[in-house]
């Protein structure tokens, strides 16, 4: 998930939410009242390790962050052209949307027809699942002809990152191989596995684990 600082926040505007359910799992855009738990979460070493935030993570930095994620949601509603980019992103709540955050679940709009899935979850709420419920409602909005109507999703993450891959295998996710210096963490390259699903492909895993030629331990629960 890419996770940027911006400008300070306009604690005056409105953003009309995109709220998704399961009920288990919530996804409303995050608010500033959710800048505290973000900031507290986005400090965690393993966030910290697999993602891009920024490094320390600084409450400014979740301040701008949901100042992004506010803008872009004015530009997903208002149907950009092609070639800009825009993220979907969404804050993970076990429960209703006044529920505290988990954790973050986001759609980067990549050209026609495609998009990236991020996603990162808080140490509290890892291993019930509740990841894997978030990108699966994030998914279904982004094929929906009444959501992104996406073609193709693509999904990547640092080489070693076998919980995000665990989420990404279990939403049915075909493993496409590992690229050398891929992704970029905070200036510096990072080999990454890159992987893809499509819109007519099943939800569920598409081959026994790891359901790649590496050798991967127990999948944990995301």
């Amino acid at each position: 998930m890419r996770c940027r600082p911006g400008t300070a926040p306009c604690e005056h505007r409105e953003v009309r939410p995109h709220i998704l359910s399961d009920d288990v799992v919530t996804l409303s855009p995050p608010v500033f009242a959710d800048c505290d738990a973000i900031a507290e979460a986005c400090q965690d070493p393993e966030v910290a390790a697999w993602t891009t935030v920024p490094s320390p993570y600084l409450p400014e930095h979740a301040r701008g962050f949901v100042t992004h994620v506010q803008d872009a949601w004015a530009l997903v509603r208002s149907n950009p052209p092609a070639g800009l980019e825009v993220e979907a992103t969404w804050a993970v709540r076990q429960g209703g949307s006044e529920a505290p955050v988990a954790g973050m679940v986001g759609l980067r709009l990549e050209g026609t027809g495609s998009a990236e899935l991020g996603y990162w979850l808080a140490p509290h709420d890892r291993g019930r699942g509740l990841m894997r419920r978030a990108a699966l409602l994030a998914l279904d909005f982004g094929f929906a002809p009444d959501g992104l109507d996406l073609e193709r999703v693509a999904w990547q993450a640092f080489v070693g990152n076998w919980a995000s891959w665990s989420v990404a295998w279990r939403c049915g996710f075909t493993f496409e191989g590992q690229v050398r210096g891929h992704g970029l963490q905070r200036g510096k390259r990072r080999d990454a596995w890159l992987g893809t699903l499509l819109r007519d492909d099943p939800r569920e895993p598409r081959a026994p684990w790891p359901g790649t030629a590496l050798v991967a331990p127990t999948p944990p629960e995301g």
